[in-house]
C-alpha cells in the first residue's frame, strides 16, 4: 500500500482509538504517532488527510484552542451510553461465563476511545458468583439458532447441579431430543423454548445447562401440534404469559389488586390490560397467563395486596402454598 494511503488510514485509526470530545489529538501528536510507525509527515499533509476523511463522511471535529487543540471523532456507531448499557447487560447475564464476559467487554470497549473505556471500566461491576461455567454456551446458541432456522430437531445433554452433603460441586446429566422453536432471554437467563418428543407441550430449558449439542436430520414437530399457536411460535405472547419461565396451561385469570399496585401491574402486563375500579382502594383486572408454580410465587410476593378471583383452582393453589409456608414456621 502506498505510504500516503497508509498514512490517512493510520490517522483515522489513531483518532478512533484515542480521541473523544474531552481528548482531542493535536497535529503534533499525530505526527509523533505516525513517526512511531516509520512514516514521516508534515503539518500540511495532516490537515489534508483530515479534510479527505471528512469528505468521505468521517465526522471529525477540529478544536481550535490555545491550550489543547486538535481533532476528535465526534460520532461513532455506538455512543458511550449505548456501550455502557451493553456492558452492563453482559456483566449481569448469568449464562455468560466469567472468561467470555471479560472477552466480550473488551470487544465492546473497542467501540469507544481508550480514555472513555478506561473511565468506563472503573464504573462497571461484574458479579462473578452468578456466572455459569459452561464454556460451550456460544456454540450452543449458534447451533440452536441454526436448528431453529432450518426447523430441525436437536439432541443434547442437559446438566443439573446435585445437592451433596459434603457440598461438592457435582452434576447429573440427561439426554434430550427436542424440537426447538425460540431462544428467550428472561430474568438474566437464556432459555430454549422447545418440545420434548415424548410429550405434547412446550417446555423451557436453560441454555447454560446444555452441552454436547447435535443438529439432527429430523424435521421439528409443528408448533401447532404442541401449543395453541397455529402457524408460528409467538415469542412475545409466550413470554408475556410466563412467570419465572415456568410453563403451564394458559387460562384467563381475574385478580383483585390494591390501587397502589396499578403501575406495577401495567409495567408487567402492558397498558392494554383492562383496569376496572372496585372501590376507593381496589381495582380488578383480567390477564391471560400460564398457570404454574411461577405464577403462584409471583402472586404471593404481593401478600394481601393481590387476591385471585378466578379461576378457583388457581386460588386454591395460592391458598395451599400459603398453608405449606405457614406450617414451616
Amino acid at each position: 500500500m502506498q505510504t500516503s494511503k497508509l498514512k490517512t488510514l493510520l490517522i483515522y485509526k489513531f483518532l478512533e482509538e484515542n480521541s473523544d470530545e474531552s481528548n482531542p489529538i493535536s497535529t503534533s501528536e499525530l505526527i509523533s504517532m505516525l513517526g512511531e510507525k516509520g512514516i514521516k509527515a508534515e503539518r500540511k499533509s495532516i490537515y489534508a488527510d483530515i479534510e479527505a476523511l471528512k469528505q468521505i463522511g468521517c465526522d471529525i471535529i477540529t478544536v481550535r484552542a490555545p491550550i489543547k487543540g486538535g481533532f476528535f471523532i465526534a460520532s461513532r456507531k455506538f455512543e458511550l451510553p449505548e456501550v455502557r448499557l451493553l456492558i452492563d447487560a453482559v456483566s449481569s447475564a448469568g449464562f455468560i461465563t466469567p472468561k467470555k464476559t471479560k472477552i466480550l467487554i473488551e470487544k465492546l470497549e473497542g467501540l469507544i476511545s481508550l480514555n472513555q473505556a478506561k473511565a468506563l471500566k472503573s464504573q462497571v461491576y461484574c458479579e462473578g458468583d452468578n456466572k455459569c461455567d459452561n464454556e460451550e454456551v456460544y456454540y450452543v446458541i449458534d447451533r440452536l439458532d441454526e436448528a431453529i432456522n432450518k426447523r430441525k430437531q436437536v439432541k443434547f445433554t442437559y446438566r443439573r447441579r446435585n445437592i451433596d452433603k459434603e457440598n461438592k460441586k457435582t452434576y447429573s446429566s440427561k439426554v434430550f431430543t427436542v424440537s426447538p422453536y425460540a431462544l428467550i432471554w428472561k430474568g438474566d437467563h437464556y432459555y430454549l423454548v422447545c418440545n420434548n418428543s415424548k410429550y405434547d407441550n412446550l417446555m423451557n430449558l436453560r441454555l447454560d445447562r446444555i452441552k454436547k449439542i447435535e443438529i439432527l436430520d429430523v424435521p421439528q414437530r409443528k408448533v401447532s401440534e404442541v401449543s395453541d399457536y397455529r402457524k408460528s411460535f409467538d415469542a412475545a405472547d409466550y413470554t408475556s404469559k410466563m412467570f419465572n419461565m415456568f410453563s403451564g396451561e394458559t387460562d384467563e385469570v381475574k385478580l383483585l389488586c390494591k390501587l397502589s399496585l396499578i403501575e406495577e401491574i401495567i409495567d408487567r402486563f402492558g397498558s392494554r390490560i383492562p383496569l376496572m375500579a372496585v372501590d376507593a382502594n381496589h381495582f380488578e383486572t383480567r390477564i391471560n397467563a400460564a398457570v404454574s408454580d411461577g405464577l403462584v410465587s409471583w402472586i404471593m410476593q404481593y401478600g394481601s395486596d393481590i387476591k385471585v378471583l378466578e379461576p378457583e383452582y388457581l386460588a386454591d393453589m395460592v391458598s395451599d402454598k400459603a398453608k405449606s409456608i405457614l406450617q414451616l414456621y
